[in-house]
């Protein structure tokens, strides 16, 4: 049984002691680690080295990307090799790929390289993986929280097979929670859980394994600290201490709220937050703002609902809205939490008391519409390409009439298909800066002979 010293004295983290040795430890990811997949087949030792694929996988913090390198690496008794994007560069990568060619040349040994963020490799740290990749000198397992179409370059991503992970459900952290209690490399029953200390767990860790068990561990701490001060009789000599709600609140200082990344809470507040904002009242929205990131709500999440917001509820009513939003997205990717509230309160802010149009959302939508249903027509030919040859003698761009040479820039000449001449899609609103659009739109479809 671990002692309270031993749970105190500040040993490896809790959550790297509980790390699964094996695929048959790993909590979630059901859809991966079926009989047969990839990861499977990599972690399976009697599997030939040259039918491996390296692999990208990308998912939210905490989900088990780094678990599932290492329990590979461990079930297949390949060469692991771990390396960090934070801290390596083109130099280290050079180094691994040598050591590689060396170990499968002597000893028969293939390596898996584990890269953790490769999203902060630049293209030419990126690079310098593909000979390795292409020629197997090594396995690549990478890591990733941000989409690998835009932050992989294309040869790497076109040489490995792409699995996104999932965020743990409340039934898969419960399972790693409780085997962490009694489990030799946890708490090794030191201590027991109260249902309530454990449904909390379950909330603050939003589907993130990490914080999950970085919350236990801080809580045990707590409850053991409490047994330790205990000094009156009362106390039955041998007695396990419990953890409690209170100790878990206490130990990550933050109230325990109900809020789960996939329960009916998540939906109903970012609903509440968005409806807030289209409905101008800048308390609330700051309110549900506050709840998603006091509850640890992924930030990147909300930025993205904020970006939605500003062109579907805003839109041309305040041009500058979308910007804003983009630029708080872009601000808590930079800064990250807990300095990324700031960026997000300003933008919720801003969002919530300007002037609201929905006149382009409604457009696009209509317009997507009509395409579905069959309505678009082939296009004019005075508006097809005439730059390829042959296409003068098919009468493309023949008689297109040039905008600029016009007075006013415009000339009055069919844009839409004939099927569709005279359709309006946008009709703005007399509403912020769209009531300025609304005045120039008209006097256009006059001179475009309001086709």
């Amino acid at each position: 049984m671990t002692s309270p010293a031993a749970l105190l004295s500040g040993q490896t983290p809790l959550a790297v002691r509980m790390r699964p040795v094996s695929l048959d430890e790993v909590a979630g990811q059901r859809h991966l680690l079926r009989a047969g997949s990839p990861i499977v087949a990599l972690a399976d030792p009697e599997a030939s080295s040259p039918g491996a694929v390296s692999i990208i996988l990308w998912g939210p913090p905490g989900t088990g990307k780094t678990t599932l390198a290492q329990a590979i690496a461990r079930s297949s008794g390949r060469r692991f090799v771990e390396l960090s994007a934070i801290t390596a560069g083109v130099k280290d990568v050079r180094e691994v790929m040598q050591e590689a060619i060396t170990q499968r040349d002597l000893y028969g040994q293939t390596t898996i390289l584990f890269l953790d963020e490769i999203h902060r490799f630049t293209k030419a740290q990126q690079d310098a993986l593909l000979p390795g990749v292409e020629n197997g000198w090594v396995i690549l397992i990478a890591a990733t929280t941000e989409n690998p179409s835009f932050s992989v370059i294309s040869p790497l991503l076109s040489r490995s097979l792409l699995l996104t992970l999932q965020p743990l459900t409340d039934d898969d952290i419960g399972v790693l929670v409780d085997r962490a209690v009694v489990d030799a490399r946890g708490l090794g029953g030191a201590v027991t859980l109260s249902d309530e200390a454990r449904s909390a767990l379950i909330r603050l860790a939003s589907g993130d394994a990490r914080r999950a068990l970085t919350g236990l561990e801080a809580g045990a701490a707590v409850a053991l600290s409490h047994a330790a001060a205990e000094t009156d009789e009362a106390a039955a000599p041998g007695a396990i201490p419990e953890v409690s709600a209170d100790d878990v609140a206490q130990a990550v200082d933050k109230a325990l709220l109900r809020y789960d990344r996939q329960g009916d809470e998540h939906y109903d507040v970012i609903s509440a937050f968005i409806k807030s904002i289209r409905g101008s009242d800048p308390d609330a929205a700051l309110h549900y703002l506050a709840r998603m990131i006091e509850a640890g709500e992924d930030p990147r999440f909300i930025a993205r609902r904020l970006v939605i917001s500003a062109s579907e509820d805003v839109g041309l009513a305040d041009p500058q809205a979308l910007g804003i939003a983009v630029a708080a997205a872009d601000a808590v990717a930079f800064i990250g939490m807990p300095e990324g509230r700031i960026p997000l309160a300003e933008a919720t802010v801003y969002l919530a008391t300007t002037a609201k149009s929905n006149a382009a959302y409604v457009g696009i939508d209509a317009a997507i519409a009509d395409i579905r249903a069959g309505g678009f027509g082939r296009v004019p030919p005075h508006l097809r390409d005439a730059h390829y040859p042959g296409a003068k003698r098919l009468g493309h761009g023949r008689g297109y009439r040039y905008s600029h040479d016009s007075e006013y820039g415009i000339v009055p000449q069919q844009y839409l298909p004939d099927e569709l001449d005279g359709k309006h899609y946008y009709e703005p609103k007399n509403l912020g800066a769209e009531r300025d659009i609304a005045a120039r739109l008209e006097r256009i479809r006059r001179i475009l002979g309001d086709r």
